[in-house]
């Protein structure tokens, strides 16, 4: 059983702890186990209070099941899935008795419903309370009465900024904006649950207490039918902005609250569940799950068969160079309370990477992500030099100097003198060989690849890279430590540009050369964007800096051969000193508040080749295909072990649309054979090496099976290998 009910006196106690299971879940079996346990209630009559809470360590009920939800087809299917949700929840609402969710720990998606149809919630003070709805990020609603519930209790402008951003929040934040009524230590719960108690029986706590409705312009405008329509009207303009349309989840969100604002539970609830319904049966919400799956696979990511290591334990790093990214990593490494030595050549070099970090902090405070003394104790963790004194205490070091060979060998060479035999050296080269590092050192098998991507605090994927030289022991300390900066690690073993970068590469070098076919700058960005990438290939270069992309490009090319050679156009605009956006001018022309528009000079620079102009259809084709292939390249040398490594990274590291699935499911809808032939066609046009199909693909398609339809597709990356 999931649920027990006990009775201690007039108390009831509802308490979830699934069997086998490390979470607490409302599947259907624990919703049918719950309305029995609601109808045994009725038969005692001396109830005066009914406590709700969870037996499992840092978790309340972490949501629906997803895999349920992942199998419906129907949309009637998902109505009547939710109306089973709703019907027991509204039979907890409609308890005679007060009732009290106590939370402490995870209360996502159903587990926070269920606490909304509770009277009242209690949190504690544990790091590890999230309070939220995530559903938009799965593709659908809430279904279980979020979209009624919420912004009734907490005000419809902070209730729309939970639901369509799907981002849990604390405890702090929540007794701020009244989600919850009381916040607690975890010591001596039992205690304060019964203090709790006789505050509401001695009528200190109101029952069912109303919202506090906000003072000033937010509260007129929730409080009038016009500003409302300001708020559903400004909500709308926010979601298409950040989303571009392209997901229908939070749009159909802001239209089950705004239709139902207004109506009785009833009709509420049924406009809700009619859009839970329409939406999980979408492909987008197929996609996002299977994403789900993939992001909870690596933020576990393990190496097999290393149970017996433990990892070192790293509270101490040294990092090499204070530019933008080594500023970054140190102020991400303060916040999870390491302690820093950032070195550099000379003071204002560490000054910039100490403001960099500073920013960061700032903003955090600015935002009521951090108390001012919190961010100050973790800045005040970050100290500079311009020796390696220190250094010897340091369980890692993370060099992050100029990507050039020369320099990064003689660093690690100083590195492995100054350091002890247990520091961990690592790199955040973005294309340069870690074995030649480690080559330089006393002992090779410390040295990693710690591929952090820019900016460091938001970009949530590090690419780990092994040589064949590095131990388990450091591969898994440096996992463990990934994991424990909140960021998704993948394991990537040493090549020429890694994973993300090579594959990223070959789509702006392919977007060069469909410019010096005919295309413009502006319809090769559009067709990009249009599909859902966040910008397109030449205003990425321009935010990246040309400069930096002509140098991994060079590197690519001497390592990967002649298919990464920058195109003609690369090279001439380089050579003109307009390097993007740090010099207000590349392949567009960057104005501070103003709109960046295509720079004309690039058409004069362009050296046309004698062919058709690229339709958008081709554009587009050629610039997805050519990553797909480039990938599978990858998967044929081993660089990574399974394809689930590209869609993550590719998400994670340039923002390949989320609601295609990643590049290779992507891959897997277009059909194996069809991206094939579509390459080969390419490769004969173009007489070009780079679109010939490479070995995995026609290894999947030598598998046979069925290419489409319901039945399990074998010539796909998401089944079995090649």
């Amino acid at each position: 059983m999931a649920i027990t009910l006990k009775i201690e006196g007039t108390v009831g106690f509802i308490e979830f702890d699934q069997e086998e299971s490390k979470v607490n879940l409302l599947t259907a079996e624990v919703i049918m186990q719950l309305n029995r346990v609601l109808d045994e209630l009725k038969t005692h009559k001396n109830l005066s209070v009914l406590i709700i809470i969870s037996k499992k360590k840092d978790v309340f009920i972490a949501g629906a099941d997803i895999k349920e939800i992942e199998k419906i087809t129907e949309s009637a299917d998902g109505e009547r899935k939710a109306k089973a949700g709703q019907d027991v929840l509204n039979k907890l609402e409609d308890l005679c008795v007060p009732t009290i969710a106590v939370i402490d720990g995870v209360a996502l998606g159903g587990g926070c419903e269920l606490a909304l149809a509770c009277d009242y919630r209690l949190a504690t003070f544990n790091d590890k309370v999230r309070i939220g709805l995530p559903e938009v990020n799965l593709g659908f609603v809430p279904g279980f009465g979020g979209t009624y519930r919420l912004p009734r209790l907490i005000g419809l402008t902070e209730g729309l900024k939970m639901i369509l951003s799907g981002k849990p929040i604390n405890t702090t934040k929540a007794l701020r904006i009244g989600l919850v009524d009381c916040i607690v230590t975890q010591k001596n719960l039992d205690t304060h649950i019964q203090v709790f108690i006789q505050d509401i029986q001695n009528k200190k706590i109101k029952n069912k207490k109303p919202r506090k409705i906000k003072k000033g312009l937010p509260g007129f405008l929730e409080s009038s039918l016009s500003g409302q329509w300001l708020i559903f009207n400004q909500s709308r303009k926010n979601v298409l902005k950040l989303s571009k349309g392209f997901y229908p989840a939070p749009l159909k969100a802001i239209t089950v609250i705004k239709k139902t604002f207004f109506k009785n539970r009833t009709e509420g609830l049924s406009v809700e569940r009619k859009a839970f319904g329409q939406l999980a049966i979408t492909g987008i919400s197929k996609n996002l799950v299977q994403l789900f799956y993939l992001s909870e696979q690596y933020k576990k990511l393990s190496l097999p068969e290393t149970n017996a290591i433990k990892p070192q334990k790293i509270n101490k790093c040294g990092v090499l160079g204070a530019g933008i990214m080594g500023g970054g990593i140190a102020q991400l490494l303060s916040s999870r309370d390491v302690w820093i030595r950032l070195k550099d050549i000379n003071y204002d070099a560490i000054s910039l990477g100490l403001k960099s970090a500073a920013a960061i902090y700032k903003k955090a405070v600015k935002t009521r992500r951090l108390t001012q003394p919190m961010a100050a104790a973790k800045m005040a963790k970050i100290t500079g030099t311009l020796d390696y004194s220190g250094f010897q205490n340091a369980d890692i070091v993370i060099e992050a100097v100029i990507e050039n060979m020369e320099i990064k060998k003689n660093v690690f060479k100083e590195l492995s003198a100054v350091t002890s035999k247990n520091t961990i050296l690592a790199t955040n080269t973005s294309a340069l060989s870690v074995t030649e590092m480690a080559q330089q050192t006393q002992d090779p098998s410390k040295v990693i690849g710690f591929h952090f991507f820019n900016p460091v605090h938001r970009m949530s994927l590090v690419e780990i890279i092994t040589t064949p030289l590095t131990s388990k022991e450091t591969i898994v300390t440096t996992l463990n430590f990934v994991k424990r900066l909140g960021k998704k690690p993948i394991l990537v073993k040493d090549s020429c540009g890694f994973l993300v970068n090579r594959i990223l590469l070959g789509y702006i070098n392919e977007a060069g050369r469909l410019l010096e076919e005919g295309a413009n700058i502006k319809k090769i960005d559009h067709v990009a964007t249009q599909f859902g990438m966040p910008m397109g290939p030449f205003l990425l270069c321009d935010e990246v800096g040309l400069d930096v992309g002509i140098k991994v490009l060079h590197i690519l090319e001497n390592g990967l051969g002649k298919r990464f050679k920058a195109v003609n156009i690369f090279e001439e605009v380089y050579k003109t000193g307009n390097l993007g956006k740090k010099t207000g001018k590349g392949y567009y022309i960057h104005r501070k508040g103003q709109k960046s528009v295509p720079n004309p000079q690039i058409a004069k620079l362009v050296k046309k080749i004698d062919s058709k102009k690229p339709s958008s259809k081709e554009c587009l084709e050629r610039l997805i295909y050519i990553m797909i292939n480039e990938a599978a390249k990858c998967l044929d040398e081993g660089i990574i072990d399974e394809p689930g490594a590209v869609d993550i990274g590719m998400i994670l590291g340039i923002g390949f649309p989320a609601f295609r699935g990643g590049l290779l499911r992507y891959a897997d809808s277009i059909g194996i054979d069809n991206l094939i032939t579509q390459l080969e066609q390419f490769s004969k046009k173009l007489k070009a090496e780079r679109f010939k199909p490479a070995k995995y693909l026609l290894a999947l398609s030598a598998k046979g099976g069925s290419a489409s339809g319901g039945k399990k597709n074998k010539k796909a990356f998401f089944n079995e290998k090649p």
